[in-house]
């Protein structure tokens, strides 16, 4: 252990499913290091969720995509001066591996670490770098995460740390929920088309379990298609409109959560809570599979360095195989 480490920044800037992912690591850096103080970098809107982490000791937001949309000078001389002005750290870790979060990096201290070049998807964020990790990219991505943060301080983080964590997130909100039915939540969309069970399979299980649905949307489209469900299902209820941080709280009330490969299906995993991921164009390397997080892979053979968007295969997974699996997790049958 390297007694020097007492300021360490972390660079996740996005997207929601991959910081939830990453920050199973602070608990983990907190364990070798109590006294250290830890930061976030992050884009702005994804701030609220990093703020229901109780080992983060700052989180500095800022917006690259407002500055690639307006492609304004004093934006990005605002943005850079930002940066220069955080803390002295000790070390800066890079776990997006990307060219736009290694300049961030860089331009935030010399003392960087991040995945060498055959560890990620742009190969030249290697340049930016002091130091770096050598892990394959078709390792499982709660792997290559916990692996990079535990190279560059020095300790170890095993499977059984990983099972066994604390959830990562705390609740800041109660909700009033049904105590005579299981409460199960459904994600009903994700950030590509291809990744999004229909919503007709998703009925056929919620009339199937006849427990409390709850049918968690984030947009107008996806409001529609959860009413759609609701009005054809008894046991289905639409969601209230939730912040991410009451998106942690309603999620981490939940038996069970059953949803497509994005932000809320893995905030369950991060809760400890049990969860099915639907699975078609991408695969169990995007989840930390336990017994109580489980995958449904669809058919398709997938190649993680070129993901085929167009893959539509998710609607091979029958419901049926939902059903049981549900059951499974629900009542141990």
């Amino acid at each position: 252990m390297n007694k020097q480490i007492k300021k360490i920044a972390i660079i996740r800037l996005s997207a929601l499913g991959d910081i939830i992912n990453s920050a199973v690591v602070l608990q983990f850096i907190k364990k070798h290091y109590p006294d250290a103080k830890i930061n976030w970098i992050c884009e702005e809107v994804f701030a609220p969720l990093l703020q229901t982490n109780k080992h983060l000791n700052a989180i500095h937001s800022i917006n690259l995509k407002k500055l690639k949309k307006n492609k304004s000078f004093s934006l990005l001389k605002k943005t850079v001066s930002q940066l220069s002005n955080l803390d002295d750290y000790d070390i800066v870790i890079d776990m997006q591996g990307l060219i736009k979060s290694a300049i961030v990096a860089r331009i935030i201290s010399k003392n960087t670490h991040g995945f060498d070049k055959n560890s990620s998807r742009e190969s030249l964020c290697a340049l930016f770098y002091k130091t770096t990790s050598s892990i394959s990219y078709e390792e499982n991505v709660i792997k290559r995460n916990c692996f990079i943060v535990a190279d560059a301080l020095g300790f170890e983080i095993t499977d059984a740390m990983i099972v066994n964590k604390e959830p990562v997130f705390e609740k800041t909100k109660d909700f009033e929920l049904r105590s005579d039915k299981k409460n199960i939540a459904l994600v009903i969309g994700a950030s590509w088309a291809s990744k999004i069970y229909p919503k007709e399979s998703l009925l056929k299980v919620c009339n199937a379990l006849q427990e409390q649905s709850y049918i968690i949307w984030a947009n107008e489209a996806e409001k529609k298609n959860a009413e759609w469900i609701c009005q054809h299902c008894e046991y289905a209820t639409l969601a209230p409109k939730l912040t991410l941080s009451e998106l942690i709280s309603f999620v981490s009330e939940m038996d069970l959560l059953i949803g497509n490969d994005t932000g809320p299906t893995h905030l369950a995993w991060a809760q400890n809570i049990p969860s099915i991921t639907l699975l078609g164009p991408t695969t169990t390397r995007m989840i930390y599979e336990t017994p109580k997080n489980i995958a449904l892979k669809s058919p398709s053979k997938v190649n993680i360095l070129k993901i085929n968007k167009n893959d539509f295969s998710i609607k091979e997974i029958s419901p049926q195989q939902v059903i049981q699996k549900a059951k499974e997790l629900l009542y141990g049958l």
